[in-house]
């Protein structure tokens, strides 16, 4: 398995690791989240949106050729913009 695909693997487990987190945080406290519970699910969201950010860009450069390296974690305020 090359280098690439193991960075974006170690992605998705993140990612991974991010929705399991959420949910148990939804599910423990559904009836009522604290002011930190819920800015900690803000926060949950924001890293979200970065991961899978950053796995699109590392496949968009590797399917035009480009070194995946390349691609950076940007601004939670810039992807928290984009549509998904």
């Amino acid at each position: 398995m090359s280098d690439v695909s193991n960075r974006d693997e170690d992605i998705i487990r993140r990612i991974g690791e991010l929705v399991t987190e959420e949910r148990d945080l939804r599910e423990q406290h559904e009836h009522r989240l604290t002011p930190m519970e819920r800015q900690r699910i803000r926060d949950l969201e924001a890293a979200l949106d970065q991961c899978w950010d950053l796995l699109r860009q590392r496949r968009a450069q590797e399917e035009f050729g480009k070194d995946p390296d390349t691609a950076q974690v940007r601004p939670a305020a810039q992807v928290e913009e984009y549509r998904q």
